[in-house]
């Protein structure tokens, strides 16, 4: 069986063999008592890869966002998302909307729309806005330097998620197509400020589950004493820190070759796509979504190839209403793979078309 639906974009796993052993799984104390003694360097290590001055380690992005909106409580503040936000992120919001706080959406990647919604959200309250590094569902970046304009002009905050993107993206930097480091969109985009809040999950291209927090020192000292999870949850395992620093490690050393190895393999995946008369979405990202002809079922499609030998993604997007077939490439696909997915991709629409236009004729 041919599997496209794991998210672990750098073919990176963490064997217990190849991990720092350890005496104790957990210290049995929430964060706010205390934390194992690696947590400070891997906070550190990870907000330089980011490119924030400070960060804060979590089990999961569920743990972060209710940290990071707990912190805003008290404050005068506003909450606008993009239509296309994971939906962890507008889990948090919610939350926040049912303690009072406005709350309100916006057009998915559309900085007009937002400064719409900013210039009608009246006067007196902070704009915090939330959307996403990088859209699986359409498989675009989020304009993230023109909300920052917009968020900037109103004296606000720009929160993103870069699950996706970390460990994918990085630096800019010519020859490279995901360009270097793997810091995600605030490094591929160039930005920094104190009205910046990185949120993101390790446990797709880092392969680690646990998440975290990053931004300017003055924020991530509010998160670190006012998130309720830091009181009433454990903080990441002891395992699961290992894994982050082995990550990270790797990373450093070998990142870019992974990286340049990946792009090379969504290059080849979407060149036997159009050979075959087919598109995708997603660029040279690792998601790739693809365009099903008008009038074939997606689901047909998707238990087709599971009955040939293909595991893909079933994708509902977040910013339409359709729902399609994805493969998730990473590097541990070779090539001969990836061209027969896609021979068997193109025979399963070829025979879905071709037993539609029977039932028209029949009907």
């Amino acid at each position: 069986m041919l599997d496209f639906t794991s998210a672990l974009y750098l073919g990176l796993v963490h064997a217990s063999r190849t991990l720092e052993p350890w005496e104790q799984l957990t210290l049995g104390a929430p964060a706010v008592l205390e934390e194992p003694a690696c947590v400070a360097r891997t906070e550190r290590d990870l907000a330089e890869l980011v490119g924030c001055e400070r960060a804060l380690l979590a089990r999961s992005t569920l743990h972060v966002f209710w940290d990071v909106f707990s912190a805003l409580e008290g404050r005068r503040v506003s909450l606008f998302w993009d239509d296309g936000a994971y939906p962890v992120a507008k889990w948090g919001i919610e939350v926040m909307a049912a303690r009072g706080v406005p709350a309100r959406g916006f057009h998915h990647h559309s900085p007009e729309s937002l400064a719409r919604r900013l210039r009608s959200s009246g006067q007196g309250r902070r704009p915090v806005v939330v959307c996403d590094g990088w859209c699986p569902g359409c498989g675009e970046l989020a304009p993230l330097d023109a909300y920052l304009r917009v968020v900037r002009a109103h004296g606000g905050l720009l929160i993103v998620d870069d699950t996706q993107a970390v460990g994918v993206l990085g630096r800019r930097q010519r020859g490279m197509a995901q360009g270097v480091g793997g810091g995600g969109s605030l490094r591929w985009h160039g930005l920094e400020g104190p009205d910046l809040v990185w949120c993101g999950s390790l446990a797709k291209a880092l392969g680690v589950p646990m998440a975290a927090v990053a931004g300017d020192a003055r924020w991530m000292a509010r998160i670190e004493a006012r998130g309720e999870t830091r009181v009433h949850c454990s903080p990441p395992s002891v395992a699961d820190l290992h894994a982050a620093r082995r990550a990270l490690l790797i990373n450093r050393r070998e990142g870019d070759v992974l990286r340049r190895a990946l792009a090379l393999r969504v290059a080849h995946f979407r060149e036997q796509l159009r050979r075959a008369g087919l598109s995708s979405t997603g660029g040279l990202f690792p998601v790739q979504r693809m365009r099903i002809p008008l009038g074939v079922d997606s689901r047909r499609v998707h238990e087709r190839l599971r009955r040939g030998g293909v595991r893909t993604v079933l994708q509902r997007s977040r910013c339409g209403p359709d729902v399609s077939v994805s493969f998730i490439v990473t590097t541990r696909h070779d090539t001969p793979e990836l061209t027969h997915a896609v021979e068997l991709l193109a025979e399963a629409l070829h025979d879905e078309q071709h037993e539609r236009t029977r039932h028209e004729r029949v009907a």
